[in-house]
């Protein structure tokens, strides 16, 4: 694999391992540190509204500067806001106020940093010489690589290493995937037209932000493809977050929801590989009808929770049917969006 390909996966996959391996570390840190299960809580929610304001307005931002420097400049941010907790910890201690305000920080740079590393995959295909369906596959499964090892990782070191110390190493992870980036040319992140010359977008930053509006709701297709992320997600968090967690514990199993975690992600290593190998082969309608209905199976078989063992198979099958969906649906959206409003559009 050449070079370009090459530092783009491996910035993408430190980048999700660092997030994976905070997600389960931090909130562990502000329980011990709170000693209430309302504060994790509370950091949720005080960080959800900038996250969401950051992935709506910095797209402007990335379609008006290069995507690469954004990129790199985004994983500093991440990487300064989650070392400054254990430094903050040696200094002064750790309160509340100041998980929210670093948490607040650090949002702001995750969001608009997972944009600017998708607003790069076009170019990363032109530039490298790697098929859209072979970039889309590895990343599929590259993402389930980061979610078997990120929360098991997050787990051991919160058992070898003293509290926020563990987030030194997830402050590593986006520091090392800043620096991977930087392998790119420059070139890669130019935002450039149809014919491949730069260009400059027009107006000011809220006129560029009514436009990719304007795009997106007169588009067939990424209307679809946001209304059919915002069901997985709500899905998703919904059994993730609630309902099998009650389930396993009714069960007097509660250890299983970590080999459901663990199934899913299997499944979607699977899913990502198989049409990284085969993506290109075959019809795309067949593709698309495959994952669609294989992923509503496996929801189906979840949902009627008939035993442990069969949450499981169930689990696999939507990662693994999801895994062929969401390829799909990348590659699709990479020949779909227009290059200039491509952060936009994402962010979104």
């Amino acid at each position: 694999m050449k070079l370009i390909p090459l530092a783009y996966l491996a910035s993408y996959l430190l980048s999700l391992l660092g997030n994976s391996i905070a997600g389960v570390a931090l909130p562990l840190i502000v329980l011990q540190v709170t000693g209430s299960a309302l504060g994790a809580g509370v950091l949720a929610a005080a960080t959800a509204i900038p996250a969401v304001l950051a992935g709506f307005l910095m797209g402007v931002v990335i379609d008006r500067h290069n995507r690469r420097t954004s990129s790199v400049v985004t994983d500093l941010v991440s990487a300064g806001a989650v070392a400054a907790l254990p430094m903050i910890d040696l200094l002064f201690g750790l309160n509340m106020g100041w998980f929210i305000l670093l948490g607040i920080i650090g949002s702001v740079g995750d969001v608009p940093g997972m944009t600017a590393r998708d607003a790069l995959m076009p170019a990363v295909v032109r530039h490298g010489r790697i098929s859209s369906e072979q970039l889309i596959g590895i990343r599929e499964a590259l993402t389930a690589v980061a979610l078997v090892i990120g929360p098991a990782a997050a787990g051991t070191l919160m058992v070898l290493l003293d509290g926020s110390t563990v987030l030194w190493i997830t402050a590593a992870t986006s520091f090392a995937a800043a620096l991977i980036t930087l392998l790119l040319p420059r070139r890669v992140g130019e935002v450039v037209a149809s014919d491949g010359r730069p260009v400059s977008v027009p107006g000011n930053a809220w006129q560029q932000l009514a436009e990719g509006w304007r795009t997106l709701l007169r588009s067939r297709f990424l209307l679809a493809v946001t209304s059919l992320s915002v069901v997985s997600a709500i899905v998703l968090s919904a059994m993730q977050g609630l309902i099998l967690p009650v389930y396993f514990t009714l069960q007097e199993q509660p250890g299983m929801l970590g080999f459901v975690l663990t199934a899913l992600a299997a499944g979607m290593l699977i899913g990502g590989t198989v049409y990284a190998v085969a993506g290109r082969k075959g019809n795309r309608r067949a593709w698309f009808l495959t994952g669609l209905i294989g992923t509503a199976a496996g929801f189906a078989v979840i949902a009627a929770l008939p035993s442990v063992w069969l949450v499981l198979v169930g689990a696999f099958l939507v990662g693994g049917f999801s895994g062929l969906f969401g390829s799909l649906l990348g590659v699709l959206m990479i020949e779909r969006i227009p290059e200039q409003m491509r952060g936009r559009i994402m962010g979104t």
